[in-house]
């Protein structure tokens, strides 16, 4: 990998100019490895409001907040959720200093401009009048848009400022970074008193020295007659911020596979017991933690896949994934604080069975046993879905109930992980992962996967329990979506009430648009008659119970036949 300090090349410079306060604020941030990769490089520039007494506290807060906050987020976050929320935790922090000091009518407000520069992609955050340009190939472009309105040609008004609403209205947009991209960030103190064309020749003439090009730009606003606090921020990206495809690929194989593993072997620590299941890219082995006697499952890869850069990439995201998700209903992926000399993780031991032998040791499940089970899966999917993660392989096998009753999601491979989505790879990232029969739809289609899509996934499977069949038949994922049609619970359990049939036909709608928004709502739903559904009363009896209606045709057809046959031998 690159050193960090390679990556770019920075200017600053600042002046209080003719104020008795210095109320802008700025700064960059360029992190070590594994940040850099997983967060990117910040920047940011913020401009008290000068109507504010605490301007300046607000504008140091702001950009204070942006640069340590966002590094704190969950790495499977997205840039965009993750700044979004820093900022809106400021904005609410400012609004609450605001108010209790308004005795004082001492008021926190500023403007910001941020940008986010992660892996090959520049994502922008914007709130107020301060201004981010950017430079390529000798052309200067203006990327963000002044929140002011103007009252006339002397007076104008501040619309939007971090601090003022408690409805934050934050600006944001993306674009590919090219190599050699320059970004210009000023405070209005210099962009109203030096146009765009005198900062690019001043950037141009000092190219060697940017920090000589920041004063240059911010002496010529204050020669221009600028009467306030000049602010001007340089940043060169001579690379894009990412991981080299050597070191990636170095990264999958620095651990070798694991021997073929046989009880009473140690490995790490960890004696093996016995082997629990294999398949042609898993094997999975009960073990005990020989420090604290505690039993575990090692996963290991299959040897199969030693040069597959794709299956190990899957492997060794799925103990991240699980590192980072806590909770009672997910898998539990255990931190080792011993040396790992081989490819491998371990997770807690779930001493149960999987949802899919529960189904058969169950096949007439009531309603209220199905629902407490899918209340129970909810609640993991929950926990994955706030990480913005998406597991993408919701099914009876990956699924297991213990001995206490608890549901569990396990197998992690398949996870999307919105963060990593935005990280550019050269390792071909598989879209489709799922098992045919529980994957949403517009998996098939082409179309993002969104949180719907386990939704779809998990209503899927309520309904499998409920009547032992599928809501699209068993050839879904063959037959083209146009010819597939839901065919009602009732038309194998009778017992099942309409409106609960309801929900389970909104939650698998083909159109993930017409879906429920939350998983909360399809679940509630299930508990509760929804008003929207007991208003269906009166759908025609061909849609809500198909089979009822062909068998009472045919019985009436036989009967109507018998009669007719009896009136023609009859004298």
């Amino acid at each position: 990998m690159m050193e960090a300090s390679s990556i770019i090349d920075i200017g600053q410079s600042s002046d209080k100019g003719s104020k008795d306060e210095n109320q802008d604020s700025f700064g960059v941030l360029l992190p070590d490895s594994p940040s850099l990769e997983q967060k990117g490089i910040a920047i940011v520039i913020a401009d008290g409001v000068s109507g504010c007494d605490a301007g300046k506290l607000a504008s140091e807060s702001c950009v204070k907040s942006l640069l340590s906050d966002y590094y704190c987020t969950p790495d499977s976050w997205t840039v965009k959720t993750s700044v979004q929320k820093v900022l809106m935790a400021t904005n609410r922090w400012m609004l609450g200093v605001a108010q209790q000091d308004a005795h004082q009518q001492k008021g926190l407000a500023t403007t910001l401009s941020a940008l986010i520069v992660k892996s090959s992609t520049v994502h922008l955050f914007h709130i107020g009048d301060t201004r981010i340009y950017r430079i390529r190939q000798g052309k200067m472009q203006l990327l963000t848009t002044d929140h002011r309105f103007w009252a006339s040609k002397e007076k104008n008004y501040l619309t939007r400022a971090m601090g003022i609403d408690s409805q934050l209205e934050i600006d944001y947009s993306n674009f590919l970074l090219e190599e050699g991209d320059t970004f210009l960030l000023t405070t209005d103190g210099v962009s109203e008193f030096t146009n765009d064309a005198t900062m690019l020749q001043l950037v141009s003439d000092n190219a060697n020295n940017l920090d000589r090009a920041a004063r240059e730009i911010t002496s010529k606003a204050l020669q221009n007659g600028s009467d306030d606090n000049v602010t001007c921020q340089l940043v060169r990206f001579n690379h894009p911020p990412q991981v080299s495809d050597q070191e990636i690929y170095r990264k999958l194989t620095e651990l070798p596979f694991p021997p073929e593993l046989n009880a009473g072997m140690i490995l790490d620590g960890y004696r093996i017991e016995r082997e629990l299941h294999a398949s042609s890219k898993t094997q999975l082995y009960l073990a005990t933690d020989e420090d604290t006697g505690a039993q575990v499952v090692i996963k290991t890869p299959s040897i199969n896949y030693v040069d597959d850069p794709v299956f190990l990439d899957m492997f060794v995201q799925e103990e991240w994934v699980g590192r980072r998700i806590t909770n009672n209903h997910v898998l539990d992926i255990i931190e080792q604080t011993r040396p790992r000399h081989f490819l491998y993780f371990v997770s807690s031991y779930i001493e149960g069975q999987t949802l899919r032998h529960w189904m058969n040791d169950n096949p007439t499940p009531s309603l209220h046993d199905v629902r407490g089970i899918v209340r129970q899966i909810a609640r993991g999917l929950r926990a994955f879905h706030h990480q913005e993660m998406i597991h993408q392989d919701l099914k009876p096998e990956n699924i297991i109930i213990d001995t206490q009753g608890t549901v569990k999601i396990i197998d992690f491979g398949s996870t999307k992980v919105a963060g990593i989505e935005e990280i550019a790879t050269p390792i071909q990232r598989l879209d489709l992962l799922g098992t045919q029969l529980y994957t949403a739809p517009e998996y098939f289609q082409g179309l993002p996967a969104s949180s719907r899509s386990d939704a779809f996934s998990l209503a899927v499977i309520c309904y499998e329990m409920l009547t032992g069949a599928l809501p699209f038949g068993p050839k879904y994922g063959v037959k083209p979506l146009s010819k597939l049609s839901y065919a009602s619970v009732m038309t194998f359990n009778q017992d099942i009430p309409l409106w609960a049939d309801e929900a389970l036909r909104k939650a698998t709608q083909l159109n993930p648009s017409h879906r429920y928004n939350e998983i909360s709502e399809f679940i509630h739903d299930l508990s509760h008659p929804n008003s929207a559904f007991l208003n269906l009363v009166h759908r025609p009896l061909i849609e809500r119970n198909p089979i009822a209606v062909w068998k009472g045709l045919a019985a009436i057809s036989l009967i109507a036949n018998a009669i007719f046959s009896i009136a023609h031998v009859m004298p």
